[in-house]
């Protein structure tokens, strides 16, 4: 669940909501060994939920992946360590309650929320 400030966040429409790819496919994988129980279809959540709430998919690019190539191993997960490779390459900032992140990320220009 958000936090009240995450949740006003992301409903503030100054900014952009984006969900990267790797959280969908994190998703795909907990569903297939039973620890994500879902109502839809990872599609389905896609076009039924996300779509219709202004929320867009970040994809996963090359330059994402050459970063994930050079990042210290303060975490080990990769679908987190790709999350903060895209935030520091598009400039993004990461909501999130993990305090892992700040560890990778600078203040100055890229930030966790939460």
């Amino acid at each position: 669940m958000l936090s009240a400030a995450a949740s006003e966040l992301l409903e503030d429409t100054r900014h952009e909501p984006l969900l990267s790819v790797a959280s969908l496919w994190e998703m795909a994988i907990k569903i297939s060994i039973g620890k994500l129980e879902r109502d839809h279809t990872i599609a389905e959540l896609v076009t039924q939920k996300l779509v219709p709430s202004g929320i867009a998919l970040l994809p996963i690019l090359p330059a994402h992946l050459d970063i994930v190539a050079t990042l210290p191993f303060h975490h080990r997960d990769p679908f987190d360590r790709l999350m903060v490779a895209q935030c520091l390459s598009e400039g993004l900032p990461i909501v999130s309650r993990d305090g892992i992140f700040d560890s990778y990320l600078d203040s100055d220009t890229v930030m966790r929320l939460w």
